[in-house]
């Protein structure tokens, strides 16, 4: 039983990972297509390096990242918390609310959102993006920090306040350290969830506004270039390094 387990294991990584793969090999190709491998060269990476727009919508890419997963993690901490100390059946009600937003098509939100912002006036560009992001991202923050919460022990609470702590005290000092590991799990999911987001970001962008999803998407339209298979394998090299300080920060966040 292991070992087919094992073996179908084995399947679905290869699934997953070949056409990546595949992907990158192509990045390396000196030809212009991927029909056939004609020899092995860096200019395709030359060429993403030497294109200013790409590198100014990369750069605004990760600044989108960066800010919506910072906001909406401070937003979805204080709601997890807020949710934590509710009764059971208000609990429950504003769980399933935000497990909505979580199953609910992205199509169906960036659509939503557009309309919003269509019918208050509000002009479409980074803040529209920025906002877009903050407001799906902060369901997932909760989803990580709300069980961290779950497992806290009610007596260290009660101890800090019987020793006369007050309540920004004891959430400096005792809630905080223990929801630290769940928070930046919960900002490392936002950040990825932002970083390749396509169709939420697709129906609020603006003329002058633009993501490494919706690029990358535009210039596959106009056909094959292997400049994207550079992208993408740059792409894919940063998400195994973010993985890999994700790791390490969790686990001496752990050990502490």
């Amino acid at each position: 039983m292991k070992k087919i387990a094992n073996i179908y294991l084995i399947i679905v990584f290869l699934i997953l990972y070949l056409p990546i793969f595949y992907l990158i090999y192509y990045a390396f190709n000196s030809g212009g297509t991927m029909n056939g491998f004609e020899g092995f060269t860096w200019e395709h990476f030359q060429a993403v390096f030497d294109d200013s727009r790409l590198m100014l919508i990369v750069a605004q890419t990760f600044l989108l990242a960066f800010l919506s997963s910072l906001i909406a993690t401070i937003i979805g901490t204080f709601g997890a918390i807020y949710i934590y100390q509710l009764r059971r059946r208000y609990q429950e009600s504003l769980l399933s609310a935000n497990n909505i937003l979580m199953v609910a098509p992205d199509v169906m939100i960036g659509a939503s959102f557009l309309i919003l912002f269509t019918m208050i006036g509000f002009q479409l560009g980074f803040v529209s993006v920025l906002l877009s992001h903050v407001a799906f991202s902060i369901p997932i923050v909760v989803l990580m920090v709300l069980p961290r919460l779950k497992e806290m022990n009610d007596d260290m609470i009660l101890a800090a306040f019987d020793l006369g702590a007050t309540r920004s005290q004891m959430f400096r000092e005792i809630m905080l350290p223990y929801l630290t590991p769940a928070i930046i799990a919960g900002y490392f999911m936002a950040f990825t969830y932002s970083l390749d987001d396509f169709a939420v970001t697709f129906f609020v962008t603006g003329n002058g506004f633009s993501t490494l999803s919706v690029e990358i998407y535009s210039r596959a339209r106009q056909g094959i270039s292997l400049e994207i298979n550079a992208l993408s394998a740059l792409v894919f090299l940063f998400s195994i390094i973010l993985v890999i300080g994700y790791y390490f920060i969790s686990r001496e966040k752990e050990d502490i």
